[in-house]
């Protein structure tokens, strides 16, 4: 029931910031010339855009799928898929994207599928996506002082915090996979303080329960280090997933007419706004996201074209696959739930 308000909760904010940053971004355009420029808009290059998004998502899929095969568990694709559908949506409607791990492990312990490898499954798939995105962002920031000169001007500040929280981040979920132990202790002196200065209220076993939960990155610790080779090839592969996603913004770019820029300038410039947002509390970074395509593509789609590229971008990459992701995990998780409470007699 918890679970249930919180979504809900989380669905109306996200729709209440959607409202608001649609009136902010639309209250000083031609709505006439926005709607001309959508119909004008290549479909062709729209519909490879779409595909673009659907590869993310069957990308995902596939990582779990094997890493849950190499655990030895087999499973038809499709759980894979539901599984990274389900993920992303959950990530997308909750601050800092904590959502979407918990409602997958929670998904496939449903499946019977145990916390124990469940946990190995996602907490890989999040420190590889969440590291590849930090190099990305290293590669820029040495390999890219063109981009801020030319294209990122007043952006620094974003920049900056984001490599610093993903990359924080992951050095967080480094530190609790390959040094357990010395996570642990950090772990509960400081919660030993929060206590003591009576920011957070004791609890019996609390310390217990999360030190008995932190083991399970030990375990993963054990799957990297068995699975060397295996693990080099997923880091390849979520960095083309990452890509996918990306090359959206190139094809929107292509659709209304565009070219002459290098695709992967376009990819590189959309990663930096991946980036700034990835672990904001905002879900899916709304209106930061926005704000910063505004700034960064205001060059590379010219002045009359960057709001509607701003919106079909957003729109194909973030909202429709959201929506998406949010019909399956209806029709895949809630609805399948509903109908095994029926034939068992118990009440939803």
């Amino acid at each position: 029931m918890k679970i249930r308000k919180r979504t809900v909760f989380n669905i109306v904010f996200l729709a209440a910031v959607l409202l608001l940053t649609l009136y902010s971004l639309t209250k000083t355009q031609d709505m006439d010339k926005l709607g001309e420029a959508f119909l004008k808009a290549d479909v062709k290059y729209i519909i490879i855009a779409a595909v673009c998004v659907l590869g993310y998502m069957v990308v995902q899929a596939v990582v779990i799928w094997i890493n849950l095969k190499t655990l030895g568990y087999k499973l038809n694709f499709f759980r894979a898929l539901k599984y990274a559908f389900l993920g992303y949506f959950f990530l997308s409607i909750t601050p800092f994207g904590m959502g979407g791990p918990a409602m997958q492990i929670v998904s496939m312990k449903k499946d019977e599928i145990p916390v124990s490898v469940s946990s190995i499954v996602v907490l890989l798939y999040s420190f590889i996506h969440k590291g590849v995105l930090v190099l990305v962002g290293i590669a820029v920031l040495i390999f890219g002082n063109r981009l801020f000169l030319t294209h990122l001007d007043g952006t620094e500040f974003f920049f900056g915090l984001g490599m610093f929280l993903t990359a924080g981040f992951s050095f967080l979920l480094a530190l609790f996979t390959f040094h357990p132990s010395l996570a642990k202790k950090i772990v509960v002196k400081f919660m030993t303080w929060l206590e003591k200065k009576h920011i957070m209220k004791h609890k019996e076993g609390r310390i217990e329960r999360i030190t008995a939960g932190m083991n399970r990155y030990r375990d993963t610790a054990a799957f990297f280090k068995a699975h060397g080779p295996l693990i080099f090839l997923e880091i390849i592969i979520i960095l083309v997933q990452r890509f996918f996603l990306f090359a959206v913004t190139y094809f929107v770019y292509r659709a209304f007419g565009l070219s002459g820029i290098n695709p992967l300038l376009i990819m590189l410039l959309q990663s930096v706004v991946s980036l700034c947002v990835d672990m904001l509390p905002i879900p899916g970074g709304m209106g930061i996201s926005e704000f910063l395509f505004a700034i960064i593509f205001n060059t590379i789609f010219t002045e009359a074209l960057v709001m509607p590229g701003l919106v079909l971008s957003r729109g194909i990459s973030y909202y429709i696959q959201l929506l998406l992701c949010g019909i399956i995990t209806l029709f895949a998780y809630a609805i399948p739930s509903k109908i095994k409470e029926k034939k068992n007699g118990t009440k939803p």
